[in-house]
């Protein structure tokens, strides 16, 4: 593969009620998280056809398929969050049942990686933040892991990571290599998405985030492969999340789009990279209107393909790509096991 284009890099985080889970409830969620099974499909189909490559970082509880083997393999040594409410283990724990539509979705996952141009990373084994207060860089490896071992229990084998919630901790980095993970998504630029523990996230930060994604705020983030490449684990930082479909704001969408396909034209005729992401159970609910949206992100892209050049590659296939600008770097098979 070239690497004089601009590239286009999307990645999801794959992790149902895992994600959400000490925010909100089946009661009040369950449309979306129930929703996904019905968006994913979608999200392929628009891959499929406009030759979309992504990296779906999946959350390594999904990979079980009932209470019963997800408790058979949790990790020994677990974060202790001092924060109340946020710890899945005791939820686990409290648990007779938990039901698949919302905590497990191996069929998912295998559909996913059996379509070409789709590669599975990891959201950490059980959506792990990095910089809450109880937990260190143990907790942390005994969770990366386990979710590389159960992911490669079925045939993937990590190369990747997102960290939750955008907990992006320079401390663990040298962690990731260890494990066979080569590369991360950084934070997008900006102070507003700095990376911190939810205490550190402000109004003000999720305002000016609200309104970035509307109007030109913090530029267009896009990033030279070079300096991606600066160093391993290799950082592919965001670019933006594609919010989902909202009625009240729907007269806005024109401006939502905008802001992310002038960006991608920039980095496409620029030479640079443009990375999306989002949750699928963001696409849950309103399903065919954020396909819809989804799909002129798409058509955008096939044109700016055709104009300028411009590459759609996930974070596994940069991975690769990086021993055309590092010569001290051996090419990565996103196929085999780690060593």
């Amino acid at each position: 593969m070239p690497s004089d284009h601009g590239v286009f890099t999307v990645s999801l985080d794959f992790e149902l009620l895992w994600g959400v889970r000490e925010t909100r409830t089946i009661e009040s969620y369950g449309e979306n998280l129930r929703g996904v099974r019905r968006a994913i499909p979608e999200m392929l189909r628009v891959f499929g056809a406009s030759g979309i490559h992504a990296t779906w970082a999946t959350v390594g509880f999904l990979f079980h398929r009932d209470i019963a083997e997800l408790k058979a393999n949790l990790p020994d040594a677990r974060p202790r969050y001092t924060r109340p409410g946020i710890s899945p283990y005791e939820y686990i724990e409290a648990a007779r049942e938990l039901d698949p539509l919302y905590h497990f979705a191996p069929e998912l996952i295998e559909r996913i990686a059996h379509q070409p141009g789709q590669a599975i990373g990891t959201h950490t084994y059980s959506h792990y933040y990095c910089l809450e207060e109880g937990q260190g860089v143990c907790e942390f490896e005994a969770d990366l892991a386990r979710a590389v071992e159960v992911a490669r229990r079925t045939g993937v084998y990590v190369r990747s990571i997102v960290f939750p919630r955008n907990q992006c901790n320079d401390a663990y980095l040298a962690s990731l290599t260890r494990f066979g993970v080569l590369c991360y998504r950084g934070t997008q630029q900006g102070h507003a998405y700095a990376a911190s523990d939810k205490a550190g996230q402000s109004r003000l930060m999720r305002a000016t985030r609200l309104l970035d994604a509307y109007i030109d705020v913090s530029g267009h983030n896009t990033y030279a492969l070079d300096e991606c490449y600066r160093a391993m684990p290799f950082n592919f930082p965001a670019s933006s999340f594609l919010r989902p479909y909202k009625r009240k704001t729907a007269w806005l969408d024109g401006l939502r789009l905008k802001r992310i396909t002038d960006a991608m034209t920039y980095a496409a005729i620029n030479k640079r990279l443009y990375h999306l992401w989002w949750h699928p159970h963001n696409f849950g609910r309103d399903t065919a209107q954020n396909i819809a949206f989804l799909q002129r992100i798409a058509d955008h892209y096939a044109h700016l393909r055709d104009k300028y050049g411009f590459v759609s590659m996930n974070m596994e296939e940069l991975c690769a790509l990086a021993a055309h600008h590092r010569t001290d770097e051996p090419e990565y098979s996103t196929s085999e096991a780690a060593t």
